[in-house]
């Protein structure tokens, strides 16, 4: 049951249209539900792809990932650590946002970690916590 992604020329919108079939999407003409228009252009969807954490991380570690890195530019570092949180896939938490919005203004790296001496320490959970 395919669904496509078209551009309405009678209303300007981008709409996704659900088909029942394969074959039912080269046969039926295409119709706006927006509007009503057949005046449609097929278009390229977007894609996303699952990955693996295992993977990710393997994503992460590739030499070619750092490649834009500059250890002495706070704004490079920030870059590189909002990839490697998006590759975690999960909430890394307030403290790690903060140290990279300070990091995108241009804050020293060993000034944040001055103001901040408990950052990416605290105690370990304990083992009943629901989440260690």
């Amino acid at each position: 049951m395919p669904i496509y992604e078209y551009g309405c020329y009678d209303c300007h919108k981008r709409v996704s249209i659900f088909f029942r079939s394969f074959s039912a999407a080269q046969t039926q003409p295409a119709v706006c539900p927006r509007c009503g228009g057949t005046e449609l252009k097929r278009l390229i969807s977007k894609v996303a792809v699952m990955r693996s954490e295992e993977s990710r991380l393997e994503g992460l570690a590739d030499p070619s990932s750092l490649s834009g890195l500059d250890e002495n530019d706070p704004k490079s570092m920030a870059r590189f650590l909002k990839k490697m949180g998006s590759e975690m896939g999960e909430d890394l938490g307030d403290e790690f946002k903060e140290v990279v919005d300070r990091l995108e203004s241009g804050e020293d790296p060993e000034s944040i970690e001055k103001s901040m001496p408990d950052l990416g320490g605290g105690a370990a959970p304990a083992a009943d916590d629901w989440y260690g």
